[in-house]
């Protein structure tokens, strides 16, 4: 069993690196959206019952696929790095995988600012996320975002041993998953 965990600031690509990974490895993706939206069809996200249902959810989904027979699970995750509660929430899911003996694998993306404001208005990304198809919200929240948390760790911040760094401004997203599969023989 494997956890693959994807993550950095609003459109990077996570859930776009993730669709591509899932097709080269036969791993099942979950992104953030998928119980975020689901959700926010009853309570805001940023609402006490919405964070506490996403929460619920995910938590349920994570333990079934840890026990289970499935060969692993990528997830996307927008990690604020100055907030411990996201450093508690991480080490928590990836518990859940390493107490049924997996492994886990950590993937930081990271790119330009003028490129990921682009990728916030991509056909796949609105598709997939109905909450972000408001894209002056969207636009807003990605800024405000950056100037609120620090959604990159700083060099040698991470000290897992399956870990990488990758700055995708300019490679495509199959080009990613590549180097992924790759560096954790996936």
């Amino acid at each position: 069993m494997k956890l693959i965990v994807i993550f950095g600031p609003q459109a990077v690509g996570k859930m776009t690196v993730g669709q591509e990974l899932a097709k080269c490895t036969g791993l099942k993706l979950f992104h953030n959206h998928m119980t975020i939206d689901l959700v926010s069809n009853f309570f805001s996200y940023g609402s006490a019952p919405g964070k506490r249902l996403v929460s619920l959810f995910r938590q349920e989904i994570f333990e079934e696929v840890a026990k289970s027979d499935l060969p692993g699970l990528i997830f996307t995750y927008v990690w604020a790095f100055d907030m411990q509660a996201d450093w508690d929430y991480v080490q928590k899911i990836c518990g859940i995988f390493e107490s049924k003996g997996g492994g886990v694998y950590y993937v930081e993306l990271e790119a330009d600012v003028e490129e990921r404001l682009e990728r916030n208005k991509s056909p796949n990304r609105l598709h997939h996320k109905p909450s972000k198809r408001n894209i002056e919200f969207s636009e807003q929240d990605l800024l405000r975002s950056m100037d609120k948390y620090r959604l990159n760790s700083y060099e040698g911040e991470i000290r897992k041993e399956n870990y990488m760094r990758i700055n995708n401004t300019r490679i495509s997203p199959e080009e990613v998953a590549r180097m992924i599969q790759e560096q954790f023989q996936l």
